[in-house]
């Protein structure tokens, strides 16, 4: 083999090593895991608003939120379900409440005398004289009768100690059903904010991408002309050609994710998929002042929806319990109607009726035993159930704590490495205009700007959704969501540099 035919072999394997360098380089940028797919969560889903507009709706945070309340799926179920609790409760205050009816009616009735008992033996029993003679044999045994009868009837209870309990319980019902309306309308809260903070990731990303590609656009200027001149080989106009067409494919890439983004975002609160929609709000930054553990206990004992289900579930099961002891007891109950009664055509007479009824039960002793052991046995369950939540309470907080302690680290070494990564991308580029570096150097400082720039939007992504879980796991996600994304008195307002200010990357001259 001689000597020009080996350094052509050699440039042919420099050139091969230098493209497989930028290219692993560039996708160890492009293959950093951001956790932005959607969650699985139970509230996701709602009820579509309509058919889409035409112009393109501005969508802030508090918007998407209030569409969502209004729209979402499990909140509408949960509203029925309130419905069905109202109408239990007033059934079981039915057998509490008088019960007082009115009722009219004609009867046209043909009644047969003779089978009812009158017949010529009683007759016969009647005294001489009662009927007269000629009479009797016109008495027919088949008689037509038109009656009228318009009357109010009225039932009380007067002493029903079950029903009394039972009444109760489904008053618990009432409240228990309220307070997973309110949980639902918090994990509604929460998930709308995760699926809108995920679509502004996923905007930043966009416009991160779109930086480097101006950047990248910049330098293969740059190369070209240079190459052009001399100064440079024809490797750094390749190299850069490569740099840049890749990223035109994250370009493309994230750019379909934040479409993508927004059509979840759509599908949460309620909009046809279709519908255009601008997100108006920033990605929000506030540093979060430290809680005590025993504080956020208490608040979240005090305001936590689901663990104020439970007791309100505890206590109408301890009613219940109750009613099926008072099974045993007599009722008292009063009954009592009046008036008219008669024939067309002839007199009407007052009628009424009064009557007092102590109904004692007996020889149900498996049937109360049964009652019994089924409402005990609720009973237990609830109370196992409250005891369990309030131990997950604790764990929820404390991990929602530490994730935010630790977000928070993040969301500040993050920073700290794009300022880094901004200094690296200068120093290179000024090393490549003035001719003492090829691209190279470029091209891997731009890979790690596109790396730290990536890990800061996932940083602030995940801290903001850790406060929003803290609010949740707090009870308080429905009215202090805002405060806890952006500042408020119990937290630090601080500023981060926007991750999508690119402005000044394509100033490569």
């Amino acid at each position: 083999m001689n000597i020009s035919r080996r350094q052509s072999l050699l440039g042919v394997l420099v050139m091969a090593v230098l493209f497989a360098g930028a290219a692993g380089t560039q996708n160890s940028g492009m293959e950093q895991p951001l956790n932005l797919s959607v969650p699985a969560s139970t509230v996701y889903g709602s009820v579509s608003s309509g058919p889409p507009v035409d112009t393109v709706l501005p969508l802030s945070l508090d918007d998407a939120i209030r569409r969502g309340l209004q729209a979402n799926l499990q909140t509408t179920l949960v509203k029925q379900d309130q419905r069905i609790v109202s109408g239990e409760r007033l059934e079981a205050i039915n057998y509490l409440m008088p019960n007082l009816t009115w009722e009219a009616k004609r009867q046209r009735l043909q009644i047969n005398l003779e089978a009812e008992g009158f017949n010529s033996k009683l007759i016969d029993s009647f005294p001489p004289g009662f009927i007269p003679p000629g009479d009797l044999n016109n008495i027919p045994t088949v008689v037509t009768v038109n009656a009228v009868i318009a009357q109010a009837d009225l039932t009380q209870s007067l002493f029903d100690l079950q029903s009394f309990e039972l009444y109760r319980a489904a008053k618990e019902e009432i409240k228990a059903v309220d307070f997973s309306y309110q949980s639902s309308r918090g994990q509604v809260i929460q998930t709308v904010a995760d699926t809108y903070l995920r679509a502004l990731a996923a905007a930043a990303n966009v416009a991160n991408a779109e930086g480097l590609l101006a950047t990248d656009k910049e330098v293969l200027r740059q190369a070209t002309l240079k190459h052009q001149a001399g100064v440079v080989a024809k490797l750094d106009e390749l190299r850069a050609r490569v740099q840049y067409q890749q990223q035109q494919q994250v370009v493309i890439a994230q750019r379909n994710a934040f479409e993508k983004a927004k059509v979840d975002l759509n599908r949460e609160i309620g909009l046809p998929a279709d519908q255009p929609i601008q997100l108006t709000d920033s990605t929000p930054y506030a540093t979060l002042a430290t809680m005590p553990l025993d504080e956020a206990l208490q608040m979240a004992y005090a305001n936590r929806q689901e663990y104020l289900y439970l007791k309100a579930k505890l206590r109408s099961a301890q009613y219940q319990s109750r009613a099926a002891r008072y099974e045993r007891l007599p009722t008292l109950s009063f009954k009592g109607n009046y008036g008219v009664t008669g024939t067309v055509g002839s007199i009407y007479h007052g009628t009424f009726l009064a009557e007092g009824t102590l109904n004692v039960p007996l020889f149900k002793e498996a049937q109360f035993r049964g009652d019994r052991d089924v409402a005990d046995a609720a009973t237990s369950g609830a109370v196992a159930q409250l005891a369990n939540f309030r131990q997950q309470i604790e764990a929820e907080i404390r991990d929602n704590m530490l994730d935010v302690a630790a977000a928070q680290q993040l969301v500040d070494v993050a920073r700290s490495n794009v300022d880094l990564g901004h200094a690296t991308v200068s120093d290179a580029t000024d090393r490549f205009r003035n001719g003492v570096e090829s691209d190279l150097p470029v091209v891997e400082a731009q890979s790690s700007l596109a790396t730290a720039e990536a890990q800061l939007v996932n940083s602030l992504y995940e801290y903001n959704v850790a406060k929003i879980a803290l609010a949740r796991s707090l009870g308080i996600v429905d009215r202090e969501y805002r405060q806890y994304l952006s500042g408020s008195t119990s937290a630090t307002q601080s500023t981060v540099r926007p991750p999508d200010n690119l402005t000044d990357r394509a100033s490569i001259r």
